[in-house]
């Protein structure tokens, strides 16, 4: 690390955010993984916040190729043979639905001796988009609109997003095939189920449309009549045992936990304790920044006696139930929730930060809290409780300097969160 972490704790934390990310960058770790070309075709294609750099990637290795992926618009990247389309996250448009037709097209015929290479990555379930039969994508949009404002865990938004979906829940698969397919993953989901990256699309799916209707009345989101009628009939989803899967394989290449254990390495090098609380928490941004804050409070005088910084990680994806109208996102909004909690602490300072860069909605990856987070902003007449009660993190952090902004990362392994607590100095 280029600071120690008493010298200089807010770049000590983004230095180790930096580490985190540049662990997960597809340059690092596609290469490993990639085959002989085959004797026949093959084949790229790909969706997610990641896959234009794990495009970049794999003709850094073969060398140009056939292909199409698909990105988040800004993330493109230069390739010498693969199209990079690109469309909106995390509300899908009409760019996504066009590019995914052309990806389904270029995939359409292959034969035993071809291979398909998938890149996956967080972000595609916005990215890949075909609605299924009987919906429009204005009917999806509003679904997912929906969602992302409930409060529902990712896990249960992409049990929806695959049953309203042509191309999800092993649907990409199915049209690859009899093709060999092999599906390289970077993982933005707690516990780095493949079935949940990017709504799964070339792994089998076992839930029903009975799940997706109780999940959308559990969050109290009305069905359109083109809705219901699509969950009224039998789901296309394909199954885990369906022969089409069988000449289908994955991985996951990248990780919240190798990102985290990066991190943790490096903290441990400059002098920390660290201890990792884990890489798939989930949960109420605001109620987990909170709870972290309160433990690091607790651990004050274990710090004091040791006389070490002790850092306190975890990863995962938390979400956050709208409110208000301002403008927010779950790294920002559990920032703020632990500077309240922490109410100026002198030696505890956090940082939460999601890897793509992207914090919500917003082009801000998160945010720094330190002892004199609330200090600054009641002197510019801030209220940090009002922002916090009206889903305006992003904004509030903006006003006294202390957002992350680092611009398309190229990758996705969801969220970075630290909390630092220093041996005090009085």
């Amino acid at each position: 690390m280029p600071v120690s972490a008493s010298a200089d704790p807010s770049c000590f934390l983004s230095g180790l955010f930096g580490l985190a990310v540049e662990a997960a960058d597809p340059m690092r770790v596609v290469a490993a993984h990639l085959p002989q070309r085959p004797k026949g075709r093959l084949v790229v294609i790909g969706a997610g916040k990641a896959s234009a750099r794990m495009a970049e990637a794999v003709e850094a290795h073969y060398g140009p190729c056939e292909g199409l992926v698909i990105t988040r618009y800004g993330y493109a990247r230069e390739c010498q043979g693969i199209q990079i389309a690109e469309a909106a996250h995390p509300v899908p448009d009409e760019a996504g639905v066009a590019a995914t037709r052309r990806l389904l097209d270029l995939v359409a015929g292959l034969g035993p001796d071809d291979l398909v290479l998938a890149l996956i990555s967080g972000g595609g379930s916005a990215l890949l988009c075909a609605p299924a039969q009987g919906l429009t994508l204005d009917d999806k949009m509003a679904v997912n609109r929906a969602l992302l404002a409930s409060g529902a865990p990712i896990g249960q938004m992409n049990v929806v997003r695959k049953h309203l979906s042509a191309v999800k829940g092993g649907r990409l698969a199915a049209a690859c095939h009899p093709a060999r397919l092999l599906t390289l993953l970077i993982s933005d989901v707690p516990g780095d189920d493949p079935g949940q990256i990017a709504s799964g699309p070339t792994v089998g799916e076992t839930s029903s449309p009975a799940d997706v209707q109780a999940i959308l009345r559990k969050y109290g989101i009305d069905l359109s009549p083109q809705v219901r009628s699509v969950l009224g009939r039998p789901s296309t989803v394909v199954s885990p045992d369906d022969a089409r899967l069988e000449t289908a394989e994955t991985r996951i290449i990248a990780a919240p936990s190798q990102s985290l254990a990066v991190a943790r390495d490096a903290a441990e090098t400059a002098g920390c304790e660290v201890r990792t609380l884990g890489d798939a928490l989930e949960g109420e941004a605001r109620d987990l920044g909170a709870e972290q804050a309160r433990l690091a409070l607790s651990l004050t005088d274990h710090v004091q006696a040791t006389g070490k910084p002790l850092l306190l990680l975890s990863g995962g994806e938390c979400t956050v139930t709208r409110r208000g109208d301002g403008v927010g996102g779950p790294n920002a909004e559990f920032t703020l929730a632990a500077a309240l909690e922490l109410n100026g602490h002198p030696d505890i300072h956090v940082l939460a930060c999601d890897t793509d860069g992207v914090d919500g909605a917003a082009e801000v990856a998160g945010a720094y809290a330190g002892p004199r987070t609330l200090i600054t902003a009641r002197e510019q007449g801030i209220d940090p409780t009002a922002a916090l009660a009206r889903n305006d993190a992003h904004s509030f952090f903006a006003a006294i300097d202390d957002q992350i902004v680092t611009g398309p990362t190229l990758t996705n392994v969801n969220d970075f969160r630290a909390i630092l607590i220093l041996p005090s100095r009085g």
